[in-house]
């Protein structure tokens, strides 16, 4: 039966498609995809990549929510929206409850996998909501989760990867072929939800509107829309609206203000143009084709074939959502004057995925078509599907070695032995942890906490002794409060704007050495009488 907000019976194609739970080789396809990219994302999640500074403050702030500190262990200044770090709280809680001590950024990886499986179900099921065939639906969950790039990537804690789940699962409210009124509110407030989680997340409504205007009922689309836009800017407004009854809105002297964590980072220096070789998008740009340049690249030529072939491409037209997706995001990431950071393109990955899956099956569909009314020998029908086998041969040649080296790194090296060594020092080389300080980057934080160090006024992240007016007090002396600094790569980098621990590290010296070169980590002791 049509569901509310439907005139009249569904299309045969949408009928087919309301049955999918019950279809059971969509069902052990989609099965076995996810099983295939959890075991690929799960070995070695903990030794590779090199633990993050991003990692380490979402998790610490999602601890600070678990403890009943507030949304942060520090003073929170409205960086980001505090829905991502809640749901890394959530999804870190039992863990946390059982083993309190794995509350560190390697072993809470694992966490992520159920947001890689959350996500790769609910791509596979857009897709077969976007009239793909079964196996370019296949192969779009394929792109997803097992590239080398999302390999990496979505093993990580980042709120990019949180915020995707829930915009696909806006897309599928939006793409629901009963066309119900309510999936269509909740796609709105699946869309806020990501937003919410990370707030670029936001460029991507324009192409969840295409969607749900595509796949509305024409006799109800106006309710639908309005009612997903209702809905999104309901949710949307409840984070000024917490702002605003904090009195935190504003600017103004002795508090924080939404105005001021906005103006900040939209006032944050540019990363230069990406194609430009000496800019530092471009550095991010070249470490995302280091990994895979299959998706990237194959992805926007496939939302360029989809959007050329728009008018008489059915494919093509179902897919105009997410082409506009991937177009927007790369528009985006081509801006001269912004910021590029190297989690960016998660969110760019399953609408990339999609389309060039759509790609591939409107060029399948275009050679395997037979034109009406023309009979075929049998020899020109062979023809065409050995063509379509000769390329899927030929891209599958060009891929998978490529794809091989990507994830043999993933799987086999270990790039955070130096942070397990640094760690294990700190427990149990520092003989009074509770009465001593470390200025420490953010993913070491909580390994400092959990081997007795005092949370803000023992354990430091290093930013915060020179930006934090709450730390910088309980420092009267400087550097010279400060027992250790573990120097890592991250702290050297940032440490020239710095005055305080760039002071701590002249002021130091190495009392220990984990790996070589730039990926070294140093632990420093001070010597308050120096430079006196």
């Amino acid at each position: 039966m049509p569901g509310h907000g439907s005139a009249g019976p569904a299309p045969a194609s949408a009928r087919a498609l309301v049955r999918f739970r019950s279809s059971r080789p969509d069902l052990i396809l989609c099965a076995v995809l996810v099983v295939a990219i959890l075991l690929v994302q799960g070995w070695n999640i903990t030794h590779f990549p090199a633990l993050s500074d991003d990692e380490g403050t979402y998790l610490a702030q999602a601890w600070a929510v678990q403890q009943g500190e507030g949304l942060a262990h520090y003073t929170y200044w409205y960086d980001h929206p505090p829905l991502g770090w809640i749901q890394v709280a959530a999804l870190t809680w039992l863990p946390s409850l059982l083993v309190p001590e794995s509350m560190t950024v390697a072993p809470m990886r694992f966490s992520m996998l159920a947001v890689s499986a959350a996500s790769a179900v609910l791509l596979y099921v857009l897709a077969r909501r976007l009239w793909l065939p079964r196996w370019a639906a296949g192969l779009a969950t394929g792109l997803f989760g097992l590239s080398p790039l999302s390999v990496v990537l979505q093993r990580e804690i980042f709120l990019d990867n949180l915020a995707v789940m829930w915009m696909l699962l806006a897309f599928c409210l939006a793409a629901s072929p009963r066309r119900h009124l309510w999936h269509h509110f909740a796609a709105g407030l699946a869309a806020a939800t990501a937003v919410l989680t990370k707030e670029t997340m936001l460029v991507v409504l324009p192409a969840l509107l295409v969607t749900m205007w595509r796949h509305s009922h024409r006799d109800t689309r106006k309710f639908a829309v309005t009612g997903a836009i209702t809905a999104c800017a309901l949710i949307g407004f409840a984070y000024p609206l917490y702002a605003l009854l904090n009195g935190e809105l504003f600017p103004g002297p002795g508090h924080v203000s939404l105005i001021d964590g906005i103006t900040y980072q939209m006032g944050r220096p540019g990363s230069g143009f990406i194609l430009d070789p000496g800019s530092g998008s471009h550095g991010v740009f070249q470490s995302w084709l280091y990994y895979d340049t299959v998706l990237p690249l194959g992805g926007l030529a496939g939302a360029a074939l989809l959007l050329v072939t728009f008018h008489w491409s059915v494919t093509a037209r179902a897919l105009a959502g997410p082409a506009l997706a991937a177009v927007i995001l790369a528009v985006v990431a081509l801006r001269p004057s912004g910021y590029l950071p190297a989690m960016y393109v998660i969110q760019a990955m399953p609408f990339l995925a999609l389309v060039l899956a759509g790609g591939a099956a409107s060029i399948t569909h275009a050679v395997l078509r037979r034109r009406r009314g023309r009979a075929e020998g049998r020899a020109l029908v062979w023809t065409r599907y050995a063509l379509v086998a000769v390329l899927a041969a030929a891209a599958a040649t060009y891929v998978l070695p490529r794809w091989y080296e990507g994830n043999r790194t993933a799987l086999t090296a270990d790039a955070n032995g130096p942070y397990r060594q640094a760690a294990d020092w700190l427990g149990s080389q520092v003989a009074d942890p509770a009465n001593t300080r470390v200025l420490l980057d953010d993913a070491l934080w909580l390994d400092a906490v959990h081997h007795g160090f005092e949370p803000g006024p023992g354990a430091i992240w290093f930013y915060k002794a020179d930006l934090d007016p709450a730390v910088t007090a309980t420092l009267p002396r400087g550097w010279r409060d400060i027992d250790y600094v573990v120097s890592s790569p991250t702290v050297r980098r940032d440490a020239a704007t710095l005055p305080t621990v760039k002071a701590a590290l002249e002021h130091s010296t190495p009392v220990a050495v984990f790996g070589t070169g730039e990926d070294r980590i140093e632990i420093r002791r001070t010597d308050p009488d120096s430079g006196s």
